[in-house]
């Protein structure tokens, strides 16, 4: 008897003691995924090396912030620019307490001025060697660390002063690298993570919702913009988020150069008499064609792109100017563009 509550004993404090031994190894699990720093990054051709993770950004780029703002870092950013639209609905509240340098391209000072440790840029050409807002090196100069978005420069020339020439097909890979990029600079792993896993179901989601709604090879084109309304087109080219988005659903683009966002004719796109045009929507006003309606009402009344099948059936798809770029939103310009050629009875 005594034998056997001896034996029952040691068990319990057996089991007792194993157990507090596994909670102290799940308490310290975390700890063994936390950021090192320094943390060097590999970024768009420069090393970056980051002493902790940085507490005061400003965020050049509606995709860039949105992003940031997907990884729970809204209390770190201290100024953004660059919007073409209105934020995610989510982000609404956290974004109206931000405060906004400029709705496009802001001064180099108004940067400097907010005294970030990082900037953050969705676009080369704003800040790069030829940045139209500041080159790394003067950011660099004065201590401030900058990060690009990989999807706008891993294959990617944009050394011409425009939109640049993309020498691969984009896919959200680029985007994925970014988010966890970005998580390990500011050590939320798990935040990035969880946001790349949600992404790459919803956009597995997307593919599996339009197998049946095939593009069968239609021809289509994007139109973000125009300087002037009668003037030529920024029209997506081959290898760009309208691209991508085009080769998922089995869609054909009408541009085949490599230039991101070429400025084409409308004789040559009459040529290729798209059956399709995707017509961005935003709220920026920097160019004559970036408010919707004009679009529409200069495509239903010019002499030359009122002939065109895709104007005279009315086969326009509305979409979110930011889904036609390299953004977590270009999933959603799938469902949006696959849902348009359904509703015009195209998948048939």
């Amino acid at each position: 008897m005594l034998l056997s509550l001896s034996i029952e004993v040691f068990m319990r404090q057996f089991l007792a003691t194993m157990t507090f031994a596994f909670g102290l190894i799940g308490l310290a699990a975390p700890g063994l995924t936390a950021t090192q720093y320094p943390l060097t990054v590999s970024n768009c051709g420069k090393e970056v090396t980051f002493r902790k993770a940085p507490t005061k950004i400003v965020s050049i780029g509606q995709g860039m912030t949105e992003i940031l703002f997907s990884l729970g870092l809204a209390d770190r950013i201290v100024g953004t620019a660059v919007w073409v639209g209105p934020v995610l609905p989510q982000y609404a509240d956290a974004n109206s307490r931000i405060k906004r340098l400029a709705d496009n391209d802001p001064s180099f000072e108004s940067v400097v001025g907010q005294e970030p440790d990082m900037v953050a840029a969705e676009f080369e050409w704003h800040v790069g060697a030829q940045g139209s807002v500041g080159k790394r090196d003067q950011f660099g100069d004065l201590g401030i660390n900058t990060y690009l978005s990989p999807a706008d420069c891993v294959a990617k020339v944009n050394t011409d002063g425009g939109d640049g020439v993309r020498k691969e097909l984009f896919t959200m890979e680029l985007v994925y690298r970014e988010i966890a990029e970005l998580s390990e600079i500011f050590d939320v792993r798990e935040h990035g993570d969880a946001l790349i896993e949600e992404l790459k179901k919803r956009e597995a989601d997307a593919v599996t919702s339009i197998s049946n709604a095939s593009g069968k090879n239609l021809p289509v084109v994007f139109w973000f913009s125009s300087k002037e309304v009668n003037g030529d087109a920024f029209i997506a080219g081959k290898n760009g988020a309208p691209a991508y988005i085009l080769k998922t659903i089995g869609a054909r683009n009408v541009v085949t150069t490599q230039e991101e966002w070429p400025l084409v004719g409308w004789e040559t796109i009459a040529e290729a008499n798209p059956a399709v045009i995707v017509v961005a929507t935003m709220d920026r006003r920097r160019y004559a064609a970036d408010d919707p309606k004009v679009k529409i009402d200069f495509l239903e009344h010019d002499p030359v792109t009122r002939e065109l099948d895709a104007v005279k059936n009315r086969h326009f798809v509305m979409m979110d100017a930011q889904s036609m770029n390299p953004t977590i939103r270009t999933i959603d310009g799938i469902e949006t563009l696959a849902n348009g050629i359904k509703s015009f009875g195209l998948s048939q």
